[in-house]
C-alpha cells in the first residue's frame, strides 16, 4: 500500500510517568509506570460546517413530533 492510501482511524498516546512513592534506589530497578490511551482521530469542525450541522438538526424528526402508530 502506498503511503498516501493509508488512513489512520485512531491516535495512540503513551506517557511515561515517574515513581513518586518508591525510594530512588528501588525506582531504578523497576520500570516506570506507563499510561497508554487511544482515541478516535477527528479533525476540528470549522465554523461553516458547524453552522451547516446546526441548520440540518432543525430538519431532523424528533420523537414528540411524530404521529402515534395506528
Amino acid at each position: 500500500m502506498a503511503d498516501t492510501e493509508g488512513v489512520a482511524l485512531s491516535t495512540i498516546a503513551v506517557q511515561r510517568g515517574d515513581w513518586t512513592n518508591l525510594a530512588p534506589d528501588l525506582a531504578d530497578l523497576v520500570a516506570p509506570p506507563v499510561t497508554v490511551s487511544a482515541s478516535p482521530l477527528q479533525r476540528p469542525v470549522g465554523d461553516w460546517r458547524r453552522g451547516q450541522l446546526a441548520r440540518s438538526r432543525g430538519n431532523m424528526p424528533v420523537g414528540k413530533h411524530r404521529r402515534a402508530a395506528r
